[in-house]
Parts: structure tokens; C-alpha cells; sequence
């Protein structure tokens, strides 16, 4: 009987911090909304691509935020540019690939 309690236990534990971890990523981290913020009040718009090792204002799918990506010209993360200044740049592109 023991067992089946910690079985049931272990179970009710997974299943809540499942859901706790999901509901965490629900909310949109403050440095994302204030790179939103900034890019709407400054004109500025979305360049993947062209950024540097840790150097992303966020990215599409890969990873929630500022500061986190892996590698250098990643086509899913983006740092904020003036408009028009993205496809001047080589590899630059206004779309995530």
C-alpha cells in the first residue's frame, strides 16, 4: 500500500510542476515586452539574421528571449533595426527562415 502512495505521489507531483512550468511559460518576459515597446515607439523592426553570439533583441521559436542565442546569424532571432536599414545588410532578412 505504501508503494502505491508513492507511486501516486511522485504522479501528483510531475503532473503539478508540469503545469507550473507551462503556465511560466505562458507569461511574456518584461524584457520582450520592452523590446516590443521600443521598437514600436522608435520605428524599428525585426532583423534575423545578423545577430551575434548572445547579442538577439528575442527570436521565433527557439528560445524567449533577449540574450540567448546560440549562434551567430541565426535566421530565427532578430535584433531591432531602423526600418529599412535590415536588407541593406547582408543575410539580413525582415522574415524568420
Amino acid at each position: 500500500m505504501n508503494r502505491n502512495l508513492s507511486i501516486a505521489g511522485a504522479l501528483t507531483t510531475a503532473i503539478g510542476m508540469a503545469v507550473a512550468l507551462q503556465a511560466a511559460a505562458a507569461e511574456t518576459p518584461q524584457v520582450v515586452k520592452d523590446n516590443m515597446a521600443r521598437a514600436q515607439s522608435q520605428h524599428l523592426e525585426k532583423c534575423y539574421g545578423v545577430n551575434s553570439v548572445a547579442k538577439n533583441d528575442c527570436a521565433e521559436g527557439v528560445h524567449s528571449c533577449a540574450g540567448q542565442a546560440t549562434m551567430a546569424r541565426d535566421s530565427k532571432s532578430f535584433v531591432l533595426l531602423p526600418a529599412g536599414d535590415c536588407l541593406k545588410i547582408q543575410g539580413g532578412s525582415t522574415k524568420a527562415m
